[in-house]
């Protein structure tokens, strides 16, 4: 019995590997795109995306006009999930006050008649610093300058943007149905995340897995992308690995070790959740951290690897469910 599962599960490596091989062939995520999203979500006109700002909001504009483009259905008629947050004296030039921010939600419906009712989410929080100043996540608090974050997480959300669009190209769509969700708050400390997984659109046990792009624009030479919790749900590590065979990058692959982005606040609600990242650099969470610097032909790697892994695990016929790595 066992060995029969082994072969099961082997046959379906082998003909999502073919599939998505199929569909790198045909289109594949374009560098031109990831930058294109990634120059406007870093740019100074949105002053660093700071909760309750006109950048922020424009920047939940930004994403929610690809959402529609790209067909995503709406949650109760709305793309937004709004939520308030407390800002602390000094940060981005504001005294203390309660603002007014929104996670941008919607969904794609999956192809299978009964795994349809199940939810696989992707994510990215659209965020950041803003001007930083006192008691922010600044690693420059004495100097007020626009943090435009086009890694820490402009990269995140043009990854998300891409991948959608790869989404709304493939002639088969995935048999689980698939949230995309860009958080507000994550700076804050995961509050988007948090406030989502409190007020989740769908029954939870539907929810079965989520994926999380945090600072995913600095590929390195070695081309290493680092992911943790892929052993928070069945076969995690291994469809990991085997997602390795049809790509270029050098994933570094942790079944434990979920992280600190927003996927942790899937993962202690009891949702399998895995963690992407390309690693850290002397410019996170400091003025410098802009567009130029940022790996667009990596990035666009590293969406692509993504979208691999979230199209496997939405045609995945094995029963998905959650497993403790603490």
């Amino acid at each position: 019995m066992l060995f029969l599962t082994n072969l099961k599960y082997q046959l379906f490596f082998i003909s999502v590997l073919f599939f998505n091989s199929t569909i790198n062939a045909q289109n594949g995520i374009n560098a031109k795109i990831f930058y294109k999203h990634d120059k406007y979500l870093s740019s100074d006109k949105l002053e660093g995306r700071f909760p309750g700002t006109k950048g922020n909001n424009e920047a939940a504009a930004y994403i929610k006009k690809y959402y529609k483009k790209y067909g995503l259905k709406k949650f109760d008629n709305n793309f937004y999930q709004p939520f308030t947050l407390f800002v602390k004296e000094g940060i981005n030039k504001m005294k203390s006050d309660s603002v007014s921010t929104q996670n941008v939600v919607g969904y794609l419906v999956g192809s299978d008649e009964k795994l349809k009712n199940e939810y696989i989410v992707i994510g990215a929080h659209y965020d950041h610093w803003g001007w930083g100043g006192q008691n922010s996540g600044s690693k420059k608090k004495e100097a007020f300058a626009i943090h435009n974050g086009a890694d820490d997480n402009a990269s995140g959300v043009s990854a998300l943007l891409c991948i959608l669009q790869e989404l709304s190209n493939a002639k088969v769509k995935p048999k689980r149905s698939i949230i995309f969700i860009s958080f507000s708050g994550e700076e804050e400390g995961l509050l988007g995340s948090k406030y989502f997984v409190s007020h989740l659109p769908v029954q939870k046990d539907a929810v079965r897995v989520m994926l999380n792009m945090d600072m995913v624009g600095r590929l390195n030479e070695e081309k290493q992308i680092y992911m943790g919790g892929a052993g928070t749900f069945p076969n995690g590590v291994e469809l990991m690995k085997k997602l390795d065979e049809i790509s270029t990058l050098n994933p570094v692959i942790h079944a434990g070790e979920v992280g600190g982005s927003d996927h942790v606040s899937f993962y202690k609600a009891g949702i399998s959740a895995v963690g992407f990242h390309t690693g850290g650099h002397p410019q996170y969470h400091t003025p410098e951290d802009d567009i130029d610097l940022i790996n667009i032909q990596g990035g666009a790697l590293v969406a692509q690897y993504i979208y691999n892994a979230l199209v496997a695990i939405a045609n995945d016929p094995q029963q998905l469910y959650f497993i403790n790595q603490d």
